[in-house]
């Protein structure tokens, strides 16, 4: 069964659904799943060097004390699913077209949600800029791929007109918060739903005949 999920590397929500949506396949032994991760951009507009993390919580929630409220809440949902998050330690918010770039060639190599994985951690545990080519390229290496080519292909700015397509097509198909799950180009779920709420779309997409799940 095809997932594809539409997320954006520095969404905390978007974290919480991949360990949700882990939860509901553990459940589905019998079940093939293929995973499959598209690009969105939170801040489309955000400069290619990224902003300082404090002026861009001014901007978009009127500053620390106000995203420290909102963040309450992602950190308690976060807690629950085994996610520490440590948003006090994040120093710098990054543009994540260059993510995006990365974790599409990862697909290509077969460690895409691997490459996934790290990138959440790196970012909303570690505090490091996953805007930063090295850092990109180091977690690429880390999972398998060769780093010193990574890094080459971002410095060109490779794939950024793709990921910033398939970006618009999303918002094309109405798609304004993330994640968004896609199940077999179907069935889409919004938000980082519970494994119950998706385990129903699973079981839904896996008891209809093929050609009416092709439809």
């Amino acid at each position: 069964m095809r997932i594809e999920i539409v997320s954006d590397v520095i969404c905390p929500w978007c974290f919480i659904g991949k360990r949700r949506l882990e939860q509901a396949l553990v459940q589905r032994p019998d079940i093939e799943f293929e995973i499959g991760w598209r690009p969105f951009q939170l801040n489309p507009d955000m400069p290619r060097e990224g902003a300082d993390r404090k002026s861009y919580l001014e901007a978009k929630f009127g500053g620390p004390a106000r995203a420290k409220e909102i963040y309450a809440r992602v950190s308690a949902e976060g807690a629950k699913e085994g996610i520490p998050f440590d948003f006090e330690g994040i120093k710098r918010t990054p543009n994540t077209l260059a993510a995006h770039s990365v974790l599409r060639w990862a697909l290509t190599a077969g460690v895409q949600s691997e490459l996934k994985e790290r990138l959440f951690r790196l970012y909303f545990l570690e505090g490091r800029d996953i805007g930063d080519h090295q850092v990109l390229a180091d977690a690429a290496a880390a999972e398998g791929m060769d780093g010193t080519l990574v890094k080459q292909l971002l410095d060109e700015g490779r794939d950024a007109d793709v990921i910033q397509n398939e970006d618009m097509m999303a918002r094309e198909l109405g798609i304004t918060g993330v994640p968004f799950f896609i199940f077999e180009r179907k069935y889409g779920v919004s938000g980082a739903q519970t494994p119950d709420v998706l385990l129903q779309v699973i079981d839904k997409v896996a008891t209809e005949p093929p050609a009416a799940a092709e439809a």
